[in-house]
C-alpha cells in the first residue's frame, strides 16, 4: 500500500488540527487523483475569514460541488493561512482545469517529493562555555528554532531543559507527542503535519540529529561507539526548539512543508532551520522560496541546505536571496582507521567503529570470483549503497573487515561512519592505489590499525566534494551558495543505538552524520545566537552578519581548499567559512527589506502575476518598480564576465560603535580595474546609514573567471564582501 495512503486511512479518524485537515495524499479511489496544492488570492473582506471554520468555507468556494462536499467530511489536506493563502487537496486532471479556472486563484502546483539532504564543531567554531561568543553574546536565550525534518526523539537527553528559562510569552504553539509525553523548556513544541495528528517521534533519524545540532544541551561524554568522545553541544544549546514533522524516510512533500512552515510561523519561531531541497525551479513555483519570503516578512531567519549534487556546477539549491543557502565543508577531526598493504605501504581512512586492530588478512575485490569469508573485502562506493550497506554486505557474506574506496568526484574527503566490523573508508587517491596493488599482486593482503580520535588535522576546513556549487540557476547574479558550515562527520543526537547488535534498539545515542542538511542547522543555531544579542535584526542583517565576517584561510593559513586539494572559489564557499565569534559584531551590515525584494522579482522578468504568488503584492512590479540582481543590496557581488564593466551601489548600516571609522582596502586580480567612492566611511551615530559605489571594468572577451573582495576595515572590524566575474 502506498504508505501516504495508509497513513491517511489513520488520519480519517483524526479531527482538523489548527491549519491542518486530515484527508488522503494521492487518494487512489479513483486512479486519476493526485494531490494539488492551491494558491489563491486574499478576498477584499479577508480579516473576517480568519477563523478556520470561515477559511475553510471560503476554501470550499473553490472546489467542484462534489469535491467540495464529500463523506469524509473535509476535502483538504492541509489549510494555509501564514506561509501563503491556500490549500492542499486532491484532484482529477478536470477538476484541476475547474479550479485553475476560478477567480481568485492564482496558481495550482501538482505536489512533489522533496529529498531530505544528508559535537566537537562547537570547539572548531570558537564555540566555548568559558569564552568567546557563548559569554559575551549566550547560548540563545529567548530564541524559537522551528525544526522542519523527519521529527524528534523527545526523550533523548539532548533535549533535557536543565538550566533553561522557559519560552517566550509569543509561543503560540502546541505539543502533539501524546497523552503521556510533555514538552519542556527545551522542547517546547512538536506536531506532524504529514499523515494525521499522531506525535512527531523520529523512526529516521535525521530529524534528531539536525535538532541537536542547531540547539541540542550540553551532553558530557557523548561518542559514536567511543569515537570523537566529549562533550555533544548544538551551536545554540539555550535556545528553544519547535518540531515540525513534514518528511519520513522517503522524503518530504511539498503539500507538508508548507504547512510546517505555515503552523511554525502562526507559532512564532524566530528561526527556520530546512535541511531539505529539491531541483531549481523558478521562485514563483519553488513552494519553499515563496514560504521563506512570508516568514522573512515576519522576521523569521530561514537557514537552508545548499544542496548534495556538488561537486558539479551550478547544482545549488534553496537559491532565493531572502533564505541562507549553507554548503558544507570539514573539521579538523579525524577518526582514524589505518589501511596497511602486504607491500608496506599505509593509507589513513576513517571509521567511527574502532575495534581491535585487524591483522593482515587476504584483501580480495568485492564480487570478485574468490570466497570472501575471513577475508578483507575491498568495494567501491557505486552511488547505489551507502559505505554501512556495503559494510552489512560484506558482514553478511562472512567477511572480516572492508575497505571502502572512495568514488573519483570525492578527492580527498572522508566520512567515519558506525560499522559492524573492521572497516575504512579512504579516499579516491588512495583508493586508486589499493586498485592498482590488487590489480598486480599475486596474494594482496591488508590489515586495519584503528588509532582513534584525531584533532588539529589540516587542511580544514576543506569543501566537501557533495556540497553542491554555483552559479545559481535562478539567479546568477546573486552569489550562492552564501556560507559554508561543518557537514563532515558531525556528531550529534540519534534515537537508536549504532553499530555491532544495535538493529532495532532504541537508546540515548549519537551519530555521525555528513552532509548539507548538517551545515545548515549549525548556521541556525548561529543565528539564533545573534537575533538573541540583537533581537531588532532583520534576516537580511543577520545574515549580512554571517557573511561578511567570514573567513577565507583555513587552519594552515592559506585560502579554503576543495575536495580536490585546489584552491576552493566562492561558488564553493560563498563568502567563507562561518566565524561565529566575528559575526555577533560585524562593524557594518547590508540590509535589505520586503520592497526591496519585490523590486529584485521584478528585474528578473518575472510578471506581476508570478511576483504575487511570491509575495501576495498585487500589480507590484507597475510604476518601474524594478532592479537588476547586482543592485538588490546584499553583501557579495557576482556579475557574469560578457558585460565587462559593472557600476553598482551598496548601502551599509553601522551596528558597531557610534564614532568609527572605515576606509576600503580592494583586492582584484590584475585582468579587473576597481574602484569604490568614497574611499572612507565615517559614522557619528548608531544605525546611520552610508552608500558607496562600486566600479569594475574587465576585458568582456578576455577575462573568463575572476575573483577578488572589497573590504572595510576600521580598527576593530573587518567587513568582507566577495566579488566574482564569470
Amino acid at each position: 500500500m502506498d504508505p501516504r495512503l495508509h497513513s491517511a486511512l489513520l488520519v480519517l479518524a483524526s479531527l482538523l488540527a489548527c491549519t491542518t485537515a486530515t484527508a488522503i495524499h494521492g487518494n487512489r479511489e479513483r486512479s486519476s487523483r493526485s494531490t494539488y496544492i492551491v494558491r489563491v488570492r486574499p478576498p477584499p473582506n479577508f480579516s473576517t475569514l480568519m477563523s478556520s471554520t470561515n477559511l475553510e468555507t471560503w476554501y470550499r468556494s473553490f472546489l467542484p460541488p462534489l469535491v467540495s462536499t464529500p463523506r469524509s467530511g473535509t476535502p483538504f489536506i492541509h489549510t494555509y493561512s501564514e506561509a501563503i493563502l491556500g490549500f492542499s487537496v486532491n484532484l482529477t486532471k478536470e477538476e484541476v482545469e475547474y479550479v485553475t479556472n476560478r477567480d481568485g486563484v492564482l496558481k495550482v502546483y501538482e505536489d512533489y517529493l522533496v529529498p531530505l539532504l544528508t559535537t566537537h564543531t562547537p570547539d572548531f567554531l570558537g564555540l566555548r562555555p568559558n569564552g568567546g561568543v557563548w559569554s559575551s553574546a549566550g547560548m540563545g536565550e529567548g530564541i524559537i528554532i522551528g525544526v522542519l525534518d523527519t521529527g524528534i526523539d523527545f526523550s533523548h537527553k539532548s533535549f533535557d531543559d536543565e538550566g533553561m528559562k522557559p519560552p517566550p510569552s509569543k509561543w503560540r504553539g502546541s505539543c502533539n507527542f501524546g497523552a503521556n509525553v510533555k514538552c519542556n523548556k527545551k522542547l517546547i513544541g512538536g506536531r506532524s503535519l504529514y499523515g494525521g495528528s499522531y506525535p512527531p517521534t523520529d523512526s529516521v533519524g535525521h530529524g534528531t540529529h539536525t535538532a541537536s545540532t542547531a540547539a541540542g544541551r550540553s551532553v558530557e561524554g557523548a561518542s559514536v561507539l567511543g569515537s570523537g568522545n566529549g562533550t555533544a553541544s548544538g551551536m545554540a544549546p539555550h535556545a528553544h526548539i519547535a518540531v515540525y514533522q513534514v518528511c519520513n524516510r522517503r522524503g518530504c512533500y511539498a503539500s507538508d512543508i508548507i504547512a510546517g512552515m505555515d503552523a511554525a510561523i502562526a507559532d512564532g519561531v524566530d528561526i527556520l532551520s530546512i535541511s531539505l531541497g529539491g531541483k531549481s525551479m523558478p521562485f514563483h513555483e519553488d513552494t519553499l522560496a515563496i514560504g521563506s519570503f512570508s516568514a522573512m516578512r515576519k522576521g523569521i531567519f530561514v537557514s537552508c541546505s545548499a544542496g548534495n549534487s556538488g561537486p558539479l556546477p551550478s547544482t545549488v539549491q534553496n537559491e532565493a536571496p531572502w533564505v541562507l543557502t549553507v554548503a558544507a565543508s570539514t573539521v579538523d577531526r579525524q577518526m582514524e582507521a589505518i589501511v596497511k598493504l602486504g607491500d608496506g605501504r599505509s593509507f589513513v581512512g576513517e571509521s567511527a567503529y574502532q575495534p581491535s586492530n585487524l591483522d593482515s588478512l587476504q584483501l580480495v575485490p568485492e564480487f570478485g570470483s574468490e570466497e570472501v569469508k575471513g577475508k578483507v573485502v575491498a568495494c567501491d562506493l557505486d552511488g547505489s549503497r551507502g559505505q554501512l550497506q556495503l559494510g552489512q554486505t560484506v558482514h553478511a557474506a562472512g567477511g572480516a573487515g572492508v575497505i571502502v574506496l572512495g568514488k573519483e568526484e570525492s578527492g580527498q574527503n572522508t566520512f567515519a561512519a558506525a560499522h559492524i566490523l573492521p572497516a575504512s573508508y579512504i579516499n579516491a587517491m588512495d583508493a586508486a592505489k589499493i586498485r592498482e596493488y590488487m590489480k598486480n599482486s599475486d596474494k594482496p593482503t591488508a590489515s586495519i590499525v584503528f588509532n582513534g580520535t584525531s584533532l588539529g588535522t589540516t587542511p580544514a576546513p576543506v569543501v566537501a566534494f557533495f556540497s553542491s556549487r554555483g552559479p545559481s540557476t535562478q539567479t546568477p547574479g546573486i552569489l550562492k551558495p552564501d556560507i559554508i558550515g561543518p557537514g563532515v562527520n558531525i556528531i550529534a543526537a540519534w534515537p537508536f543505538k549504532v553499530g555491532p547488535g544495535a538493529a532495532g534498539q532504541k537508546n540515548m545515542a549519537f551519530n555521525t552524520l555528513s552532509g548539507t542538511s548538517m551545515s545548515a542547522p549549525h548556521l541556525s543555531g548561529i543565528a539564533a545566537i545573534i537575533k538573541s544579542a540583537h533581537p531588532d535584526w532583520s534576516p537580511a542583517a543577520i545574515k549580512s552578519a554571517i557573511m561578511t565576517t567570514a573567513y577565507v584561510l583555513d587552519n594552515n593559513k592559506k585560502p579554503i581548499l576543495d575536495e580536490k586539494r585546489n584552491p576552493a572559489g566562492h561558488f564553493s564557499i560563498g563568502a567563507g567559512h562561518v566565524n561565529p565569534s566575528q559575526a555577533i559584531n560585524p562593524g557594518l551590515i547590508y540590509d535589505i527589506d520586503e520592497e526591496q525584494y519585490i523590486s529584485f522579482l521584478c528585474g528578473l522578468g518575472y510578471r506581476d502575476s508570478q511576483v504575487e504568488i511570491i509575495t501576495s503584492h498585487k500589480g507590484a512590479c507597475g510604476a518601474g518598480r524594478k532592479i537588476t540582481e547586482a543592485e538588490l543590496n546584499y553583501p557579495s557581488i557576482a556579475v557574469t564576465a560578457s558585460t565587462g564593466k559593472l557600476v553598482v551601489t551598496r548601502t551599509v548600516t553601522n551596528v558597531g560603535d557610534a564614532s568609527s571609522s572605515y576606509t576600503v582596502d580592494i583586492k582584484m586580480p590584475k585582468e579587473v580595474t576597481a574602484s569604490v567612492s568614497p574611499s572612507k566611511l565615517e559614522f557619528t551615530k548608531a544605525n546611520e546609514k552610508k552608500t558607496f559605489t562600486v566600479s569594475l571594468t574587465w576585458d568582456a572577451n578576455g577575462t573568463r573567471h575572476a575573483e577578488g573582495s572589497i573590504r572595510w576595515v576600521s580598527d576593530k572590524h573587518v567587513v568582507r564582501s566577495p566579488i566574482v566575474i564569470f
